[in-house]
C-alpha cells in the first residue's frame, strides 16, 4: 500500500513564497487591474449571496495573496478580519492597494499556512479563499481545518476552482494565452482548444515553477467534499463557452441536463466552481479589533497569544512573532527560517540588499519594484555560493525571457555550470518564466557560471542582453 500523501510539501511552500514575491505586485498596473477584476467577480457572488452568508466579522481569507479581496470586505461590506498568505513579501507590497483604491481600511495580514491555521478553535465568522484550494494534493486536509477554526453556523466561501472536464483528449499541457504560440491561441478563440489539453490552461507554468497542482476533482467530488463536511451550501458553476467550439457543446449539454442547470455542462466541458458552505450549529462571535490576538493561536504549540507594547506577538512556549512592515509572520518557527532566510551565504535574491557580493562579472544594475527585482545577464554572468545546510544539495535559477528573445535567427538556450562541471543545458521554447533546477557535487563552495545565447538588443539600449535573473539559490538536493 502506497504512503499517504502529502497535502503540501515544503519545497512547494518554498515555490509559493518565490512565486508571490516576485508575481503578486511586480508589475503594478496590471496587478491592479487583474485584482479589481477579481474583486468584481468574487464581489458579485458575495452581494448575491450575502442572505446566506450573515455575518463577516471576523473574517479570514486564506491565500490571500496581495490581500486584494480582504481589502474589498473591510472597506465595502464594514467586516473586520485578517488577509493570510504563506507568502509575507505579497501581502507587505499589497499595501499599495490601499493607497491606489483610497481605502480607509486595511485587513489584519498574517504570514501563515492553510493547514495549520494560527486561529483558535470555533473563533471566526467568514472563511474565504480563491484558487487555493487545487494547490493541495489532499485537499480535504484544508477542509478540516477551515472547520476547525469557523464558529458554529459560519460559512466557508470557496471560488475559482477547476473542475476536472471528461470532454478531453488529454494530449499535451497548454501554457498561459500570452505565452501560446498562434494556432494554439485560434484554437482557444474558438473553443477548440480545451478538447486537447490535459488540465488547466497554464498549469505547466506554475508547475515548473514548482506549484504543483491538484486538477483531479470532478464536480461530484467537490460536492461529495462540501457534504462531508458542511450542513449546507450553495453552488454556483462557470461553465467555459469560448467560441463556436464550446458553446454548442454547452447548449446540447444543458438540454441533457434533467433540471435544466449547469451540472451536466461543467461536467463534461469543466470549468471552475464557488461554493458557499455553512457549518453545523449556531453562535454569536465576539471580534474586539482592538485585542485581535485573542482569536490566534501558536502556529508551534497551539497555545494563546498575547501582544506587547511593541507590538509583538508572544506565545508562553517561548514563540515570537513581530510587526513586520504591516505583516505578522506566524507560520511554524522552522519552517519560517527556511521560508524567509534573509540575506543567506545559499542565496541570491536581487529582492535583498547586500546580494551583490555575491555576484560575479556579467551582470547589468538591478531592476524592477516590489518583489520583482532583477537583473539583466549578457553572454554569461558568475556568481559564488556557499552551503549553509548539511546534505544533497541541488542549484535553482529563476528568470524571465522576454518575447524579443525569440525574434532572433537562433532559438534560446541556457547553460548552468556549477565548479567548472555543466549541469544544466537547455533550449527554450516560450518566453516568460524560467525556472533551472539541478543537482550538484557536495562542495564548500559553488562557483556558478550561466551562458546565454544569442544576445540581443533592445531598442534605444546598447547593452548585451540575454535573460534577466532574479534569484540563484542552493535547495536540498
Amino acid at each position: 500500500m502506497p504512503p499517504p500523501q502529502e497535502a503540501q510539501s515544503f519545497a512547494v511552500k518554498r515555490a509559493q513564497v518565490e512565486f508571490h514575491n516576485f508575481a503578486s505586485f511586480g508589475e503594478p498596473e496590471r496587478a491592479l487591474r487583474v485584482y479589481g477584476e477579481e474583486n468584481k467577480r468574487r464581489g458579485g457572488l458575495i452581494a448575491k449571496h450575502r442572505d446566506f452568508i450573515g455575518p463577516m466579522t471576523p473574517f479570514l481569507e486564506v491565500g490571500a495573496n496581495a490581500g486584494h479581496t480582504s481589502y474589498l470586505l473591510a472597506n465595502e461590506y464594514g467586516a473586520d478580519g485578517f488577509a493570510l498568505d504563506i507568502s509575507a513579501d505579497s501581502l507587505r507590497h499589497g499595501i499599495a492597494l490601499q493607497h491606489a483604491w483610497g481605502y480607509a481600511k486595511a485587513p489584519i495580514r498574517v504570514a501563515g499556512d492553510a493547514l495549520n491555521l494560527p486561529f483558535g478553535d470555533n473563533s471566526l465568522r467568514f472563511v474565504m479563499t480563491h484558487q487555493t484550494l487545487s494547490q493541495f494534493l489532499d485537499i480535504e486536509k484544508v477542509f478540516v481545518e477551515v472547520k476547525r477554526v469557523l464558529a458554529p453556523g459560519g460559512v466557508f466561501f470557496f471560488s475559482e476552482e477547476p473542475l476536472l472536464r471528461k470532454l478531453s483528449l488529454r494530449l499535451y499541457r497548454c501554457p498561459y494565452h500570452d505565452t501560446m504560440k498562434p494556432w494554439e491561441r485560434k484554437l482557444y478563440d474558438w473553443g477548440l482548444l480545451g478538447y486537447l489539453v490535459k488540465d488547466v490552461i497554464g498549469a505547466h507554468q506554475e508547475e515548473s515553477f514548482g506549484i504543483r497542482q491538484n486538477h483531479t476533482m470532478a464536480l461530484p467530488d467537490w460536492d461529495a467534499l462540501v457534504r462531508k463536511h458542511f450542513a449546507e451550501h450553495r453552488y454556483e458553476m462557470f461553465v467555459p463557452r469560448r467560441g463556436w467550439g464550446e458553446v454548442a457543446a454547452y447548449k446540447l449539454a444543458k438540454r441533457l441536463d434533467r433540471h435544466g442547470s449547469d451540472w451536466v455542462p461543467a461536467r463534461l466541458l469543466g470549468g471552475t466552481l464557488a461554493a458557499f458552505c455553512r457549518k453545523e450549529g449556531s453562535a454569536a462571535t465576539n471580534f474586539d479589533l482592538g485585542h485581535f490576538e485573542s482569536v490566534l493561536q501558536c502556529p508551534d504549540c497551539h497555545g494563546a497569544l498575547t501582544r506587547d507594547r511593541n507590538d509583538t506577538l508572544r506565545c508562553a512556549c517561548g514563540y515570537e512573532a513581530p510587526d513586520e512592515g504591516g505583516v505578522y509572520n506566524l507560520i511554524r518557527a522552522d519552517e519560517r527560517r527556511e521560508l524567509y532566510p534573509g540575506d543567506r551565504d545559499d542565496l541570491i535574491d536581487y529582492s535583498i540588499p547586500g546580494h551583490e557580493t555575491k555576484l560575479g562579472s556579467g551582470w547589468h544594475p538591478v531592476e524592477g519594484i516590489h518583489g520583482n527585482k532583477y537583473r539583466w545577464m549578457g553572454a554569461r554572468a558568475t556568481a559564488v555560493l556557499k552551503p549553509v545546510r548539511s546534505g544533497t544539495q541541488a542549484i535553482r535559477v529563476r528568470g524571465f525571457a522576454q518575447p524579443e528573445w525569440f525574434t532572433q535567427a537562433q532559438p534560446p538556450a541556457v547553460t548552468v555550470r556549477v565548479n567548472g562541471q555543466k549541469v544544466i543545458e537547455q533550449t527554450l521554447e516560450r518566453n516568460g518564466l524560467v525556472v533551472l533546477e539541478a543537482p550538484v557535487p557536495a562542495a564548500s563552495e559553488y562557483k556558478v557560471e550561466i551562458a546565454a545565447s544569442p544576445v540581443w538588443h533592445a531598442p534605444g539600449d546598447s547593452r548585451d542582453l540575454t535573460l534577466n535573473i532574479s534569484l540563484i539559490r542552493l535547495i536540498d538536493g
